[in-house]
């Protein structure tokens, strides 16, 4: 049964109070227009739990300006939503035409630094973020007193003589719950093996970061990712104020599940708003995703927080390949992957 404002509600006492659910809860499509974000296609969706996200089906089913109550929780960049004709994917090429937003979900047989691998060039994060969607579909929908909302669509990495892997993902919400669900299934619709590198990069910004933000973890073991990162071991949890000139660091959390095999990461800023709090909780199995990796960049101008659970770490296939952590999907295998995300204010 829907709790709207503290106050239980019934499928028939809702009809009674509206005409139609969009004027509580709705999932709407829409087309950008202005610069190089012109033919974009997106959903806006939003629910009376204060939850309203923008989701770029034609940019790897990503999740851009995320906000919680009228408070925005992503980071984005100064270069905005770009048409995926824009894409540069030799190099760093991504980063030009890389939007930031609550989420970028990276892969699907290269994720981190560039590198070439058995004769192919891989650029930054792959091409998963700037694929677009196919057989794109969306709606709302009742399950006894639960009223849904959710989303749907197919993305194909795949090159002539070459791999074909396809992602199917829904996102769904529900009318009175300040949550998201992300669902993926990834097929080898190939004839061979494939790499499979798949990180799900999640990008939160200001208000949500600031000094009095903490990254909670349950039991783990932490290692940074290089030697830049060595000295910040001890406070990797901790955030700052901006900090001019700031080089990124990057840590590796290794973490326990519980006894159903899960894992709780959260992200909370317990003084905000005088007090309010504000927060972000993911919740997965460990099994699925087995590394999480820590993005902490304090830089001023550019301060983000990034929290990416994976199936790999963030050095390229080549350096995968080598610690001998490479994961690879048979042909007609299919994997899974489920996140479970939870907005919050101090409870």
């Amino acid at each position: 049964m829907p709790t709207l404002w503290h106050q239980p509600y019934t499928r028939s006492d809702l009809q009674r109070h509206v005409m139609d659910l969009c004027h509580l809860a709705d999932i709407r499509p829409f087309e950008l227009s202005d610069g190089p974000e012109r033919g974009v296609r997106a959903l806006r969706v939003r629910n009376a739990a204060g939850l309203d996200f923008t989701l770029l089906t034609d940019r790897g089913m990503g999740l851009y300006d995320v906000q919680f109550r009228g408070v925005p929780l992503a980071f984005v960049s100064s270069v905005g939503v770009t048409h995926p004709a824009y894409a540069e994917q030799p190099g760093f090429g991504w980063l030009r035409t890389w939007p930031g937003g609550f989420l970028t979900s990276c892969g699907l047989t290269q994720v981190g630094s560039p590198c070439h691998d058995n004769g192919e060039e891989l650029g930054i994060h792959g091409r998963l973020s700037n694929l677009s969607a196919q057989q794109v579909k969306w709606g709302t929908d009742w399950e006894n007193d639960r009223y849904g909302l959710w989303a749907e669509g197919t993305l194909r990495e795949t090159t002539v003589f070459g791999v074909n892997l396809v992602l199917k993902r829904r996102i769904s919400t529900t009318l009175d719950e300040a949550k998201i669900w992300i669902e993926d299934r990834i097929e080898n619709q190939g004839s061979a093996p494939a790499p499979l590198m798949f990180l799900q990069h999640f990008n939160l910004g200001f208000p949500l970061v600031d000094s009095t933000t903490r990254l909670v973890l349950p039991t783990h073991t932490t290692a940074p990712r290089d030697e830049a990162a060595r000295p910040g071991l001890d406070h990797c949890l901790e955030f700052d104020d901006p900090i001019d000139d700031y080089a990124e660091q990057v840590f590796y959390h290794d973490l326990q599940a519980d006894a159903d095999g899960k894992v709780e990461v959260r992200l909370a800023n317990p003084t905000f708003n005088n007090g309010q709090g504000l927060g972000v909780a993911w919740r997965y199995p460990q099994a699925e995703y087995p590394l999480l990796t820590e993005w902490k960049m304090m830089r001023a101008g550019f301060y983000v927080v990034g929290v990416e659970p994976g199936n790999c770490h963030v050095e390229g296939r080549v350096k995968e390949r080598e610690r001998g952590t490479l994961q690879m999907i048979a042909p007609q295998e299919v994997r899974t992957f489920s996140i479970e995300l939870e907005f919050f204010n101090n409870k």
